[in-house]
């Protein structure tokens, strides 16, 4: 535990009481270039024609494979527990914002 390495290993992370309420998202899109991938967080209401992109983070092509990975090995920890989670099929979204798109 006193090793001077690890100490120096360690990150420090805040995290505001704003940030810690969360953001919800019921839709995410994600599109990509060949330098990034950028996934807008959008939270749609039921019957309504519009909806708001809540946020957008724009990641590099590495990190957004390791998301994938750690998303990956932490739905597989989820379903050892809490077993499968039932995919709902939504069936095609009845719009197209044009670009390479996929969802999620």
């Amino acid at each position: 535990m006193n090793d001077p390495q690890r100490k120096d290993n360690q990150l420090n992370i805040e995290l505001s009481d704003e940030q810690a309420e969360g953001t919800y998202s019921n839709l995410a899109i994600i599109t990509h270039s060949n330098a990034e991938f950028i996934i807008d967080f959008i939270k749609m209401m039921p019957g309504l024609p519009k909806a708001k992109v809540k946020s957008r983070i724009i990641f590099t092509p590495q990190h957004a494979k390791r998301l994938l990975r750690a998303l990956q090995e932490n739905i597989a920890k989820f379903e050892s527990v809490h077993g499968p989670i039932k995919d709902i099929d939504q069936g095609n979204m009845p719009f197209n914002l044009g670009g390479p798109t996929a969802q999620a």
